[in-house]
């Protein structure tokens, strides 16, 4: 498509966004009580919101804030409809709750499953959790909106996952990419080979970084094509991979933005900002929400011909939390766990992936004895990863060290 075509086509969609926004941001200042206080703290009102450029003007959502008024002013109050009137509500860490509305394809992540290749008659395997986080039930609507069957694997039991692969014609993945590579090196273990002996053709990845280097090793692995979704608990489908691998296509079911940090104001293409997404979801308003991921447009059309705007993969984070293994790590969440060991003088946070698998680790100064085993489980309780732990020596950790570093390289 040409550059202006594909321009058009932009202005065509964004108008088309703009006709469903309107409507939902009428019916924010009519029911949620989040969002008319964010308003008037802004000293705006809905005459503010008669065009995107007025949009633009509302501060962003920060999922902190997202945590601390769930807390403090219970789900209700950022809703459009009475709880009861939803068709679930997950928890994912945090602790935070994730409404799901009665909309078809809720979440949004059927045209990035399109996108990847999957289609209908496909045998799917979902690796994600089904138990109180949205991310297995998430993905295997959409998968079922295309016409695909799923088998609701769920996480690990790795060779359950090799035993259904190699007794069932499973032609699709759908979980990390660093898991189906688990899932490769465990089968050759046992003499075989993941290109004959399964059938997969297509895995669709997320939850994690994925580098160029772990997808060629996996595609290598299997045979298949890999492709990767980008999207959260709160908001679902944010941008998708199609065949053509040249960024992250943004969802037509959502306002994507790319906003300086500090202002929350868009940024022209090309620039890097700051994630700000705009479900087009009316239960669950989540306004301008602050992702805190770092991203930029790329300006010129995609050769595969779809004009949506695209990221250009996910640079860095704006805020002190991290990803690891799908799971967002908040060092307030760990200050919880760590007030329940007096024995802890200073502590942080450690994100690394040596060989490209993400590993977490706690360094801890400590002033007695410390059951570790105790630590770990009360860590993993909170925030549904199991860390590593490290000793260090009595001010070898600054006052002012940050409680989360992320050591994590991701250049290949």
């Amino acid at each position: 498509m040409h550059y202006r075509e594909a321009e058009s086509e932009g202005l065509a969609r964004a108008g088309r966004q703009w006709k469903i926004l309107r409507p939902l941001l009428d019916r924010a200042v009519e029911a949620s009580g989040e969002f008319r206080e964010r308003l008037r703290a802004a000293g705006l009102s809905a005459r503010d919101l008669d065009s995107p450029e007025g949009l633009s003007q509302v501060p962003p959502l920060r999922k902190k804030d997202l945590i601390r008024l769930q807390e403090e002013r219970g789900l209700g109050w950022l809703l459009t409809c009475e709880p009861g009137r939803l068709r679930r509500i997950y928890m994912s860490p945090g602790p935070i709750f994730d409404p799901e509305g009665l909309g078809p394809d809720h979440w949004g992540w059927a045209e990035a499953f399109f996108a990847a290749g999957f289609r209908a008659g496909d045998l799917v395997q979902m690796t994600f959790s089904y138990h109180l986080t949205p991310a297995g039930l998430m993905l295997e609507e959409p998968l079922r909106e295309i016409g695909c069957c799923v088998i609701p694997a769920g996480p690990g039991n790795t060779q359950v996952q090799i035993d259904l692969m190699r007794r069932l014609p499973v032609t699709g993945f759908v979980g990390m990419a660093s898991y189906l590579k688990t899932i490769g090196q465990k089968a050759r273990e046992q003499d075989l080979n993941p290109r004959t002996d399964f059938h997969l053709r297509t895995a669709f990845v997320a939850a994690e970084k994925l580098t160029e280097s772990l997808r060629s090793e996996v595609e290598e692995m299997f045979g298949v094509v890999v492709r990767q979704g980008y999207g959260t608990a709160d908001v679902g489908a944010i941008a998708y991979e199609c065949q053509e691998k040249h960024g992250m296509h943004a969802s037509t079911r959502c306002v994507v933005e790319i906003c300086d940090p500090a202002t929350g104001k868009p940024l022209p293409p090309g620039e890097t900002g700051e994630v700000v997404v705009t479900a087009l979801t009316p239960e669950y308003p989540l306004i301008r929400l602050a992702t805190g991921d770092l991203s930029r447009f790329i300006p010129d059309p995609c050769p595969c011909g779809r004009t949506a705007q695209r990221l250009d993969g996910i640079l860095g984070r704006a805020d002190d939390t991290a990803k690891v293994k799908g799971q967002f790590i908040y060092p307030s969440q760990a200050a919880k766990v760590v007030a329940l060991f007096p024995q802890i003088e200073a502590w942080q946070i450690v994100v690394e992936n040596p060989g490209g698998r993400d590993e977490i680790f706690v360094q801890l100064c400590l002033a007695g004895e410390l059951d570790e085993g105790a630590f770990a489980a009360a860590f993993q309780n909170e925030m549904k990863l199991r860390p590593g732990l490290r000793r260090i020596k009595p001010g070898e950790l600054a006052a002012d060290a940050p409680k989360l570093v992320d050591r994590r390289s991701f250049s290949s």
